[in-house]
């Protein structure tokens, strides 16, 4: 699109222009802001005056945190200023197949069983609340000068030859060499660049609560799949394999991930807390008996669609897109947040490598970033949909057949200390 000089010379012009707001959006801003860059971040503010959380108030949305993500955290100084009494680490992780407690030894020699320890690391991952760690970034990024933070939303985008010009709702004009889309799965900057989607929908909802446990949980991330429902969807398609974790927080307190076929999803959510709670203790007590105890919830249930999604590019001239604007992955592994700070990770690395005869918005340079980061995404997308295919397929045949491979795959150290490696990043 062309642009006059005259609408050039009235904006204000920045290296890069960060869109979105959320926990990918706020790194990135910050990451590029502390390599040196002059940053634009549009993004609504967070509500003025909101309160930290209380000892007894707890997100329902949490995140597991990777060693690549706590390390780039650490390099942007954020992770230090967490409440480290509001940090759990996952020491184990259980992951059981579709297989009643009675069909399992009482050393649970059945499942699949990831341990720090064995590794060799501190932890396999950290599990963090959303609101925590972005709490930490609004911080940070108000002692960054290199950022000015645009409180509006982005309402037109045009690119020529030098650069890109976002629109703001209120009027102003942005000029960059980049233009960062951190927008989420229903990006506005990779429709204003008419950049397709491949997308598979789960016909899945994610539902997440946090409970109050009656045993300890041992620093233990539990994972365990349910199988299909017995009944079919309305249009007689098989519903998908349910999928149930539970992961520690602080204290004696669980988080839960259920992605639960939308139909059973919606009855989920419509439950008291009390009812949740037992729902919860009965599907958990089919796989692993009465390992957490008497549950009792203490956060509102909520619930997210679950789709696999792909952007047909993630580059352009003066444009890149990072996290869930480029790819959202199901759930199943936690990796989706892990994935898009290793977007910003490595967009950093190839904006400090640039050549200064290059600008930010140089397709060669944007293309270093799509490639770098085609492997590990492929990989992951592929465990992931692979797994969730997998424990969807009906039958007595396919039940026996995955959950001896999960028997395999315990017994092999090696593979397991590969599959760690891959989700430390």
């Amino acid at each position: 699109m062309t642009r006059s000089n005259a609408s050039v010379r009235n904006s204000s012009a920045f290296q890069i222009a960060v869109v979105g707001g959320g926990i990918v959006g706020k790194s990135c801003a910050l990451l590029l802001a502390q390599q040196g860059m002059s940053v634009a971040l549009v993004a609504p503010r967070p509500v003025r005056g909101r309160p930290p959380a209380g000892p007894d108030d707890w997100d329902s949305r949490i995140y597991a945190f990777s060693a690549s993500s706590q390390a780039l955290l650490e390099r942007m100084r954020v992770w230090e200023a967490l409440d480290p009494a509001r940090l759990q680490p996952v020491r184990d992780m259980r992951v059981c197949g579709d297989v009643s407690a009675a069909e399992t030894s009482p050393s649970l020699d059945g499942d699949l069983h990831f341990s720090a320890y064995a590794a060799a690391v501190p932890q396999l991952a950290w599990i963090v609340e959303s609101g925590l760690v972005e709490r930490a970034l609004d911080a940070a990024l108000g002692f960054q000068h290199q950022v000015h933070w645009h409180d509006d939303t982005a309402a037109g985008f045009e690119r020529d030859a030098d650069g890109a010009t976002l629109t703001l709702s209120g009027g102003a004009k942005i000029r960059a060499s980049c233009v960062v889309g951190a927008d989420g799965a229903r990006s506005w900057v990779r429709q204003q660049c008419h950049i397709g989607v491949s997308t598979r929908r789960y016909r899945q909802l994610g539902v997440v609560a946090n409970f109050e446990c009656e045993r300890p949980h041992h620093d233990t991330a539990w994972q365990w799949f349910l199988g299909a429902p017995e009944k079919l969807m309305a249009d007689e398609e098989p519903a998908n394999g349910e999928i149930l974790a539970m992961l520690p927080l602080p204290g004696s307190r669980m988080s839960m991930v259920w992605s639960a076929d939308e139909a059973h999803a919606h009855e989920l959510l419509a439950l008291s807390p009390e009812a949740l709670a037992a729902t919860v203790m009965q599907a958990a007590a089919g796989a692993v008996g009465s390992q957490f105890g008497t549950l009792r919830c203490v956060t509102p249930a909520q619930g997210f669609p679950l789709v696999l999604q792909r952007a047909e590019q993630f580059v352009q001239p003066h444009l890149a897109l990072v996290g869930d604007a480029a790819h959202v992955v199901h759930p199943l592994a936690g990796q989706g947040m892990n994935l898009g700070l290793r977007d910003i990770a490595e967009l950093g690395k190839v904006m400090a490598a640039k050549e200064s005869f290059r600008g930010e918005g140089d397709l060669r340079l944007l293309r270093r970033y799509e490639r770098a980061r085609a492997t590990d995404l492929l990989s992951l997308t592929a465990a992931t949909d692979g797994l969730h295919r997998l424990f969807s397929l009906p039958g007595s045949v396919a039940r026996v057949v995955r959950n001896t491979g999960i028997r395999t795959v315990g017994r092999q150290s090696l593979l397991k200390r590969f599959l760690i490696e891959r989700a430390l990043g």
